[in-house]
């Protein structure tokens, strides 16, 4: 009895010094600016200060526009009450007010830039009360930001659609917060561009980098040349005219396009049509593999130059941006190696290796994109202290590389842990800051030089149809990371409100929920309801496999030919559900486990998953696309028998035996591992139960 007292006092005393430093945590812990509400932004804004009441709307919310205007201002507005419209299904005027009554009264200052450039004043101010709101900029750029956090400011409360009464004083952290979308892999469709171009808009990201050509496809018509795209894009390509309206619709947005031709490697589209480019005689065809392959352009010819010459300033015409991104990365040289006019050259003009040999390239291509009135951007690999300091240097590398290159008096842009192709939760991406590592050791003068950083997606796995779910929401982070202040960093609060930001994403029309089910659909065929249902609890709780090791994976070698049907190109690359999960074998364990509503939903969840694969047989019989993930599914009802055993181990208050534990972690060790190129994301949450049950620790306190 004693024993049982003692065990249930020092139990007490855990669990409520537990929830009083979560308490404190919660009550001390605030975001950069001062005291602020807690309100689904993002990104954060740099100071929110609540206020009292709300402002409630209805059919007669009306916006005005006063100081400075213009057709884009006056677009902007149109386009925020149509999506104010859609969010709340209240019939709104789409139109600007002419009264300066109006519920949302807007003052922006002066113009921006005719031709966006990087670090204009994108700041503004918002102050919401219960009688209006106000929203003040210096630029057009500002205003726009605003709207977007106005919109995410309308929700739902008890008696009506409101907006909460709040001043927010705002601006970006960075001027160059981008995404970059490869349409050379896989070509991008122009509604796809389009509506990610409007997530963009809503995250306030400003810069949208369009990887245009690449081994597998040459995008943009060139009437120079026209047989880059007539024979390098198997007819996929965006006209000259196309280009211009994305250009037009991207600036109404506050957005710039930086268009990215890879030279001298990663060059074969452009071979097809043109063979005399290339270091080694054709015939060319486009690629259809993944990888880094080994054409690439001839450096050491005066008729190379005078194509890219004619090239580039035909292209400089097209896209106004100051920015002209050249590639320049992964030349693995091995033409270079075996043409002999090539190394003769090399030697006649003291080029000791290859990556001598491109810097020459560089520093030759350099003056060109200068003389069409650019400013040349390139990959790590183009790094060469002979270069001008007007070049900008994007890492794909990481913080080392990137401060090497500001040392050097170099502007640069970190891309290096944002590959959101590579599967990576968004805490991870979240976590990853264009000031830390290396960069963290700059002066203030050698920090201003990092711009900020790209977002990118690389299309060797994605299409049309999934190209959205491998973008969004994850993006969103990063989004925050570039905007935000340094000191937003808490993953839960992120978290929190992206989930809350994913669902408002597809009001704009993007497709990262949709496309999941219909993809499911398609995977499923005539399934009944309940094996449907069956496929969905299965793939809720899945990931691709992570990094590079998906074509290390494939069953067969994969090529831009491969049809993406497959559940592992269905699932979204970061689970919530399985997230979620985690979460909540977290908050068990931390209360001693004694927690009885987190231990009623995890042994619900775990029958669930022990009876879900004989729901799912039938239908894996019939789908050969099923089928592929059958073991998974037999994983799943493993895992869940194993999670029901830890939660029945841990009611009798007794340590299980160790030869349980042994038996237990062996097979959830075998369940860590990919299958069909898709991890089952709860084991790691599982073992932890398996480890409390045994552990004879907090979890087997007294009942």
């Amino acid at each position: 009895m004693v024993q049982s007292f003692l065990q249930n006092f020092v139990h007490y005393f855990a669990l409520r010094g537990f929830l009083l430093i979560l308490l404190g945590a919660l009550l001390i812990s605030k975001p950069a600016g001062g005291q602020q509400p807690a309100l689904n932004l993002m990104p954060r804004p740099s100071s929110v200060q609540a206020g009292t009441g709300s402002l409630r709307l209805d059919s007669s919310f009306s916006v005005a526009l006063t100081g400075y205007s213009e057709p884009r201002l006056e677009r902007g507005v149109e386009r925020f009450l149509e999506r104010l419209a859609r969010q709340t299904a209240i019939s709104l005027n789409s139109k600007v007010a002419k009264s300066g009554q109006a519920t949302l009264l807007i003052r922006t200052d002066h113009a921006s830039k005719e031709i966006q450039e990087v670090g204009e004043d994108e700041s503004y101010s918002l102050e919401v009360t219960p009688a209006g709101a106000k929203l003040a900029a210096p630029t057009p750029l500002g205003t726009l930001h605003g709207l977007q956090t106005f919109v995410q400011l309308v929700d739902v409360s008890s008696d009506s659609l409101a907006a909460p009464a709040v001043t927010i004083q705002d601006r970006p952290r960075f001027p160059w917060r981008g995404l970059m979308i490869d349409s050379a892999r896989h070509f991008t469709p122009l509604d796809v561009i389009r509506r990610n171009l409007d997530g963009m808009e809503a995250l306030k990201l400003d810069v949208f980098h369009w990887h245009l050509s690449d081994n597998q496809g040459f995008r943009v018509e060139s009437k120079s040349f026209p047989k880059l795209q007539e024979l390098g894009s198997a007819g996929l390509y965006y006209t000259q005219v196309e280009i211009r309206d994305v250009i037009a619709y991207a600036r109404d947005r506050g957005i710039r396009v930086v268009p990215e031709f890879d030279m001298p490697g990663h060059s074969t589209s452009w071979f097809v049509g043109y063979p005399e480019l290339a270091s080694a005689p054709g015939p060319y065809e486009i690629e259809r593999r993944w990888g880094v392959f080994d054409a690439a352009m001839d450096p050491t010819k005066e008729s190379t130059y005078k194509f890219l010459d004619r090239f580039i300033e035909e292209m400089a015409k097209l896209f106004p941006d100051q920015f002209f991104h050249v590639g320049g990365d992964e030349v693995n040289g091995k033409q270079w190696d075996a043409n002999k006019e090539i190394q003769e050259f090399m030697r006649a003009h003291g080029i000791q290796n290859n990556q001598a040999l491109q810097a020459y390239f560089n520093k030759r291509l350099q003056p060109i994109v200068e003389k069409h009135g650019k400013s040349m951007i390139g990959w790590d690999e183009i790094l060469d202290p002979t270069l001008p300091k007007d070049i900008t240097v994007q890492s794909w590398r990481g913080q080392a590389s990137l401060a090497a290159a500001a040392k050097q008096g170099y502007r640069g842009i970190l891309s290096n842990g944002y590959y959101l192709d590579l599967g990576w939760p968004a805490s991870r991406h979240y976590a990853v800051d264009p000031i830390s590592g290396d960069a963290a050791n700059l002066s203030p003068e050698e920090q201003k030089r990092i711009l900020g950083g790209e977002s990118c997606i690389w299309a060797e796995y994605v299409d049309a149809q999934n190209i959205d779910s491998r973008i969004w929401p994850r993006n969103a982070s990063i989004a925050e990371r570039l905007w935000s202040p340094a000191d937003v960093r808490d993953p839960a609060s992120m978290y929190a409100r992206l989930d809350f930001v994913a669902t408002r994403l597809e009001w704009l029309g993007l497709t990262h929920k949709t496309s999941y089910w219909q993809m499911l659909h398609r995977i499923a065929g005539a399934a009944t309801p309940d094996e449907f249902a069956a496929l969905h609890t299965l793939t809720d709780q899945l990931e691709p496999v992570k990094d590079y090791t998906r074509e290390q994976t494939a069953p067969a070698e994969p090529t831009s030919l491969t049809p993406m049907n497959r559940v592992v190109d269905a699932v979204p690359l970061e689970s919530a559900a399985g997230r979620r999960f985690g979460e909540l074998v977290d908050k068990f364990i931390a209360v001693s486990c004694l927690d009885t509503d987190a231990g009623a939903r995890l042994r619900r969840q775990f029958t669930a998953w022990r009876d879900n694969d004989g729901r799912l047989e039938p239908l894996a019989k019939r789908s050969f696309l099923v089928r592929e993930v059958a073991e998974r599914s037999r994983d799943l009802s493993a895992l869940g028998t194993i999670g029901l055993a830890a939660l029945d181990a841990i009611a009798k208050r007794q340590p299980a035996p160790g030869s349980w534990k042994t038996r237990q972690l062996a097979t959830i060790e075998q369940l860590k591992k990919q299958k069909a190129q898709l991890l089952l994301l709860p084991a790691p949450a599982v073992q932890k139960l398996v480890e409390a049950a045994a552990a004879g620790g907090p979890c087997m306190a007294a009942k």
